[in-house]
């Protein structure tokens, strides 16, 4: 997830009456766009790298992690590394190829503040309260495309540390929106899905952009494009 767009990182979230639909999510700022041509997100020197729109691992049916460990600790290590360096306050498995219900975040995207890092490991999001809240967001498998989402302000998840404990918190305001962004992504869902008709019109072209980079990815042998 990405904060905002970086010419509106001081707008304030607007509240508004209860709407259907539900909000996405929050990335980061500072984002290259994907090169043609490349290959699948997967390790790079050791790191991993991020998937775009429209891949289909990012609308895969995640499965839980089953086994808790060094490889997953050194997984969700890798994904925060990814995380920072991409500029982001949250980033999920399916957005750098795995297939699994799991995510990090970082609300302040800043690798100097270690001790707000989370890692959520099968979370459920268990409810849904407060009033409803309009913030512009981004998503790092959409680069420079951002849009106004409206979202509750607080949610309660159930989900596992990295160890296996079991936890129940719930969040609320800027924590509570990436919480949500993230767990979007782990059940499919797009920052594109929760956008209105006219953010989906005006993100048109760079839409139809991003398809045509995975267009060009797959017929050059690679599986998407990747940072």
């Amino acid at each position: 997830m990405t904060e905002t767009a970086p010419d509106t990182a001081a707008s304030q979230p607007q509240e508004t009456g209860p709407t259907a639909g539900q909000g996405a999510g929050v990335e980061g700022e500072g984002q290259s766009g994907p090169q043609a041509g490349t290959s699948q997100a997967g390790s790079s020197e050791g790191g991993l790298e991020v998937v775009y729109f429209p891949d289909p691992v990012l609308r895969r049916e995640t499965q839980p992690v089953r086994e808790f460990g060094p490889a997953l600790r050194a997984t969700a290590e890798a994904m925060l590394a990814r995380m920072f360096e991409s500029r982001g306050v949250g980033l999920a498995a399916p957005q750098v190829g795995l297939s699994q219900r799991l995510f990090v975040y970082n609300p302040e995207g800043d690798p100097e503040r270690a001790e707000l890092s989370r890692v959520m490991v099968n979370p459920t999001i268990t409810a849904r309260a407060g009033k409803r809240v309009k913030h512009e967001e981004g998503c790092l498998s959409l680069p420079h495309i951002y849009a106004e989402i409206e979202r509750p302000d607080r949610c309660t998840v159930e989900f596992c540390d990295l160890d296996g404990a079991a936890h129940v918190e719930e969040f609320d305001g800027f924590v509570s929106r990436i919480v949500q962004h993230e767990y979007d992504h782990i059940e499919g869902v797009l920052i594109v899905d929760r956008m209105t008709p006219a953010d989906k019109a005006r993100h048109r072209a760079a839409l139809e952009e991003l398809r045509a980079q995975y267009r060009d990815a797959q017929a050059g042998g690679g599986a998407s494009a990747r940072r």
